[in-house]
């Protein structure tokens, strides 16, 4: 025993070396709220989650076991920890400023309203009213926490007072995100953890005892990285000079530039961008990666959620449409989404392809040479096709399609048969799935190319084409200026190149071809996500009947999938402590504690739409989508088809994230007319929130395709069927962006695909005009 504890010591050691770690408490917060506004917060954060005395129940089942001491005193420390305590409101206060600026704005407002005695008064109402002395109102902060906490429950409830609702659904989702990510200064440890079954996932390799320090091996893109935050102008054209790039100084005062030439040069490290790099630097090119995010490697991740997804996901995962009604996840990191999805490496379905070649006139989707790219994508990526130990939750979809003699197909992973790996999400801990960051990028290093992180592109350089061959095309682009996130790099870089590609993905694509000048239509229209609608079900371990083993958490994240129609699919998500209390309904402070009681065994499985229906990117960061009727019904039948399967594979009760939290109890089973009677209920409502249904439900996406598509003309598309721009030579899309349609299943393989196709387009033509002599 003292051996595990030493290890577990060391691993703490060791992990607060990690860059994902390190500073993962702010030491200055910039949210701008007044201090009367921070203590309205601090009173709402400690409403949602309240200090609550241990339940009788939980009492009398530890009552008189001496075994359960260490469990009584971790259940009594979660049960009083509260969301008023420690710094958790400065942090949901600096978490609210990365949402949608009216979000921000409403929150603002109804803060400064309730840090008023009128205010609370028109609010709250009677709520506010003090029986005891003049002036008889109180203010929010003031309140008991009993009646703020029905205040709270008045606002998730009302049908008009859309503000409010809104109000209470950002500071709901961030307050218990918050609080059950946020970790001490030393180590990676949260208070609330041991209470709700949750322990962060160690590696064979992190819970050794041998604590002796082995000297930093070389990380696998170390000869081409180019890591701009830690350098100055000095360093970074040294170090560019020194990665053989031709570099000419910022001559001041006149030039505000720093010029690197290269062949090619492409924003986005993701499924795009990673597979672009390697072809073409492959094909003999002088390669220039630009990214964002960071890089990091397998001995970086550190598998503790709240630092992690802030720095490997775009605005550190709080990032919905502008009507609050999606989370959008994607990935800001070298390797983008291929770095932290899920695994699923599915290829493109038959008959999409002959769709898009069909209806859209895009050949290229139907040729031979495509299935050659899927054959020689999935071969880099080594996607196998079995999973010899499923984790808890793709168990029991496979047990509940069993039961209902429904059929569950395995899904092909990126990574070996037995990688039992449920931190992916947030980087592979073993590295064994292989993103672009291990596979495409070290091909691209390994032919010169160089990846310059920490580095945002702001435009695309377009000049005049009068030379143009086609004739077609007013202008061609000749490079992009990108500027280095490094308060020791005073200049931007002008980076010179035959062609340039847009591979930052579907959300960032359409801002950056619109600040560069673009105008085509298609341009941030017909954004496609894929909504997903959740359903969980309750496994509580002592049943008497055959056990389902493990927790949410554990095991490979989709292993199995259920196909409900052609459009719709049900598969298994990955939800940490922190996004699993976000997304959960609330009902009350005390319930919501015991729904996380159940965290562990709670496994969720989601409906997944191909919509039909489309959204647009207006700029960065602002998303507008809401799904139409079609795919909104097709989101409620999967939903009723995943109930149907948690209710077959044996689960205690089983519910959605509608916000009433309306859930059914099926211990010893359930009757036919009680189980339809509870889908015709909880499924009326699922659905998007729109200002009157006092019943809700929050959407997620993972996947985002299509803003900016291929077309056969420029009335059909933003770019063309070589994913060219339309209306500029030598500026290249390759990535999510240009799919003409949602695809349908998980899509990493299908952008992979493509990449690689339009890639090998662009090296012949550099080729041939190399032959020209241009």
């Amino acid at each position: 025993m003292a051996a595990q504890e030493e290890a577990k010591a060391a691993t703490r050691r060791r992990r607060r070396g990690h860059p994902l770690l390190r500073g993962c408490r702010r030491e200055r917060y910039t949210h701008g709220l007044h201090l009367a506004q921070m203590e309205a917060l601090r009173a709402m954060c400690g409403a949602l989650i309240p200090s609550l005395p241990l339940p009788p129940v939980t009492e009398r089942s530890l009552h008189g076991d001496s075994s359960d001491g260490g469990e009584r005193k971790d259940l009594e420390r979660f049960y009083l920890a509260s969301a008023a305590d420690g710094t958790i409101p400065e942090e949901v206060a600096e978490l609210v400023t990365r949402c949608v600026w009216e979000a921000v704005v409403l929150v603002n407002v109804v803060l400064w309203i309730l840090s008023t005695k009128v205010g609370t008064l028109a609010l709250c109402g009677r709520l506010c009213i003090s029986g005891g002395k003049f002036p008889y109102v109180r203010k929010f902060a003031d309140m008991p926490v009993e009646r703020r906490e029905q205040a709270l429950t008045q606002w998730n409830r009302t049908r008009w007072l859309f503000p409010l609702k809104i109000t209470f659904v950002v500071v709901k989702i961030l307050s218990h995100y918050a609080f059950y990510t946020t970790i001490n200064e030393n180590s990676d440890d949260n208070p609330s953890w041991k209470a709700i079954g949750y322990s962060v996932p160690h590696g064979e390799e992190e819970t050794r005892e041998d604590e002796t320090e082995a000297a930093p091996s070389p990380r696998p893109l170390d000869n081409g990285i180019v890591e701009t935050k830690a350098l100055d102008d000095t360093a970074l054209l040294t170090s560019l000079m020194a990665r053989g790039l031709e570099v000419k100084p910022a001559a001041p005062p006149a030039n505000a530039y720093h010029t690197v030439r290269c062949d090619v040069v492409i924003v986005g490290s993701g499924c795009g961008g990673g597979v672009a790099a390697a072809v073409l630097a492959s094909a003999g090119h002088k390669v220039v990666v630009i990214e964002k995010g960071d890089y990091f490697t397998a001995e970086d991740y550190s598998s503790v959620e709240g630092p992690s997804m802030e720095r490997l996901y775009e605005k550190g995962g709080i990032f919905c449409t502008t009507n609050v009604t999606t989370i959008l996840f994607t990935g800001t990191t070298v390797g983008g989404g291929s770095a932290i999805n899920w695994s699923a490496s599915i290829r493109t379905p038959e008959e999409v392809r002959q769709e898009w070649a069909r209806e859209h006139g895009l050949p290229v989707f139907a040729s031979p040479g495509y299935v050659q790219a899927m054959d020689a994508v999935c071969a880099r990526l080594a996607v196998t096709d079995g999973c010899r130990d499923e984790g808890f939750q793709n168990k029991v979809v496979r047990r509940g399609c069993e039961a209902l003699a429904l059929r569950a197909d395995a899904v092909p992973r990126n990574s070996s048969e037995d990688h039992f790996c449920g931190s992916c999400y947030i980087g592979c801990p073993t590295g064994e799935k292989r993103g672009t960051d291990t596979t495409w990028l070290v091909d691209a290093v390994a032919r010169g190319a160089v990846i310059l992180t920490g580095c945002k592109a702001e435009r695309f350089i377009l000049e005049s084409n009068s030379n143009s061959s086609s004739g077609r095309k007013g202008r061609k682009c000749v490079g992009v200026v990108a500027r280095c996130m490094s308060n020791g790099i005073t200049k931007e870089l002008r980076i010179e190149a035959k062609v340039s590609i847009s591979g930052c993905g579907a959300l960032m694509t359409p801002p950056l071809l619109r600040n560069s000048g673009l105008k085509n239509r298609h341009i941030g229209r017909n954004l496609h996500l894929h909504p997903v609608s959740m359903a969980w079900g309750y496994f509580p371990e002592n049943k008497q009947q055959a056990q389902i083993t493990g927790k949410c958490f554990e095991g490979g994240i989709i292993t199995s999938m259920h196909r409900v129609t052609e459009r719709t699919i049900i598969e298994t998500p990955a939800l940490g402590p922190g996004c699993f209390a976000s997304l959960m309904p609330w009902e009350s402070g005390r319930d919501m504690k015991e729904r996380m009681r159940r965290y562990a065994r709670t496994a969720h499985a989601f409906a997944l739409v191909r919509d039909r229906g489309a959204g647009t990117v207006d700029g960065e960061g602002r998303v507008r989508y809401t799904p139409n009727r079609a795919d909104a019904e097709e989101l409620r039948n999967g939903l009723r088809r995943a109930l149907r399967i948690l209710v077959a594979a044996g689960a205690a009760e089983v519910g959605t994230h509608r916000s009433d939290g309306f859930g059914l109890r099926c211990n010893g089973g359930v009757r036919d007319d009680e189980l339809e009677a509870f889908l015709d209920e909880v499924t009326v409502a699922e659905g998007p929130m729109r200002p009157g249904p006092d019943k809700w439900a929050l959407h997620c996406s993972a996947h985002q395709m299509g803003s900016c598509r291929m077309g056969s003309s420029p009335k059909d598309g933003a770019v063309d069927g070589r994913g060219e721009s339309w209306e500029a030579e030598g500026l290249y899309v390759c990535d999510g962006s240009l799919l003409p349609t949602a695809v349908g299943v998980n899509p990493m393989i299908t952008i992979q695909s493509i990449a690689f196709c339009l890639s090998k387009g662009i090296a012949e033509t550099l080729a041939h005009g190399k032959d020209k002599g241009q």
